[in-house]
């Protein structure tokens, strides 16, 4: 049995949240340029660690979770900047921020797990 993939699993779930949540914006707010940067970037972190699961190599893998992991902290700046200009609430914006920075935190220790393997092989 494969093991359960906590990363994908998350970043899946905070996919939907995104979504949820730029549907709302629009919807309430008809507000279509910050939110559509949160959508790109809340998004593409579950993408890229789809495309992560098949790389080529172990740097590959690096890659594209450090590029997850710039998605990640783009997508904390339109949190905040829809929060500051009242197009999300404290509250949604706290349950997005706590999602999005144990994303990073999780994105961060894998990035260095993987690297620290790779050092142990030279």
């Amino acid at each position: 049995m494969a093991k359960e993939n906590i990363l994908k699993i998350k970043s899946f779930a905070f996919a939907l949240k995104t979504i949820q949540t730029y549907k709302e914006i629009i919807k309430n707010h008809k507000e279509y340029v910050l939110s559509r940067q949160f959508l790109k970037s809340g998004t593409a972190i579950g993408a890229l660690v789809r495309e992560a699961e098949f790389a080529q190599s172990k740097l590959d893998f690096i890659s594209k979770l450090s590029i997850a992991l710039k998605e990640s902290n783009e997508t904390e700046y339109w949190i905040l900047l829809l929060q500051k200009s009242d197009y999300i609430t404290q509250v949604n914006a706290n349950e997005l921020l706590s999602q999005n920075r144990e994303l990073t935190s999780i994105l961060v220790a894998s990035i260095k797990t993987t690297k620290n393997s790779l050092k142990k092989r030279t």
